[in-house]
């Protein structure tokens, strides 16, 4: 019923620890000083900054990377569907012939009761 979940959290599930700590940005805590206002709190936002691009490029690095995995996922699913939908039908087709050839022997089988 639900068999393709398990292959696509296979699939996710390594990736999720390194996409939360790539969102998380860590800043750095500024640095109580008492000197110069406005140099010393300009530095730390500036390092907030860099930080927060660096985050960010690597997020889409890794958004990237899961969009390719959730892709091949997605693919290797299609194809398992139209498998068992293929086996499906030679399973019905079989079924229907084996229906037939029931009936056939059946009154095969009548015909002979009542010849006797």
């Amino acid at each position: 019923m639900a068999s393709w979940i398990i292959p696509a959290l296979k699939a996710v599930l390594p990736h999720v620890g390194t996409i939360i700590s790539a969102a998380r940005p860590i800043f750095t805590k500024p640095k109580a000083e008492g000197g110069s206002v406005g140099l010393s709190v300009d530095a730390p936002v500036q390092q907030q900054i860099a930080e927060l691009q660096a985050v960010a490029a690597q997020n889409d690095a890794n958004i990237r990377e899961l969009a390719e995995q959730l892709q091949r996922a997605v693919t290797a699913l299609e194809d398992a569907a139209l498998e068992a939908e293929s086996r499906a039908k030679r399973m019905t087709r079989m079924c229907m012939t084996a229906m037939i050839l029931s009936v056939i022997a059946i009154a095969t089988s009548l015909i002979l009761l009542i010849n006797r």
